[in-house]
């Protein structure tokens, strides 16, 4: 460093040169979503499960949610687990996996999700941040219809009224749809 606290060009360029390197065998090494992915979608293939979605930190943890149009039991999961680390060499690709089942509560990803839980109860959040308890009447390619309760100011009578509404919600509105499980 120079007097003035800043550091001289010859540091400047090795500080970066080293990065760049650091960014190169760490994208050498790592695994590709879509690899893992696609291994997923073959060991799936013929049965009602699906990938929900893969994240890959770059530490090369690798979180692999999947669902069901009827259920996901444990012991798919950790066949789905083993099959995957079969495919994957871990003399080549450094990773910690975890295949897991997005459970209620966890936000609806996919189409087929949504499909599967029509006429159930869900919380949906939109992007203008009000919150909504509904049920799930259809959805589709451009968005989903709920129908909920609501409390409405009716011509001639002194208190609001409770009435069923029912709103189509494009997919742009919503933030979040998730599974409601209602306890009361």
């Amino acid at each position: 460093m120079n007097g003035k606290g800043t550091e001289s060009p010859l540091i400047s360029c090795i500080y970066v040169a080293f990065w760049h390197i650091c960014e190169i065998i760490i994208n050498r090494y790592m695994i590709d979503s879509k690899k893992v992915v696609e291994i997923a979608e073959r060991q799936l293939e013929g049965t009602d499960m699906f990938v929900v979605e893969c994240k890959i930190t770059p530490m090369g943890e690798i979180e692999l949610l999947i669902d069901s149009d009827t259920a996901v039991k444990l012991e798919d999961c950790a066949a789905l687990n083993r099959a995957i680390e079969g495919e994957l060499d871990r003399e080549v690709e450094d990773y910690s996996l975890m295949v897991a089942s997005a459970g209620i509560g966890s936000e609806l990803k996919l189409l087929r999700q949504y499909r599967k839980i029509l006429g159930c109860d869900v919380e949906v959040l939109l992007k203008d941040g009000v919150k909504i308890l509904a049920k799930l009447e259809s959805a589709d390619e451009s968005g989903i219809v709920i129908s909920y309760e609501e409390k409405q100011a009716v011509e001639g009578k002194k208190r609001k009224v409770t009435v069923e509404v029912t709103k189509e919600y494009k997919w742009e509105e919503v933030k979040y749809t998730k599974e409601y499980l209602n306890f009361s």
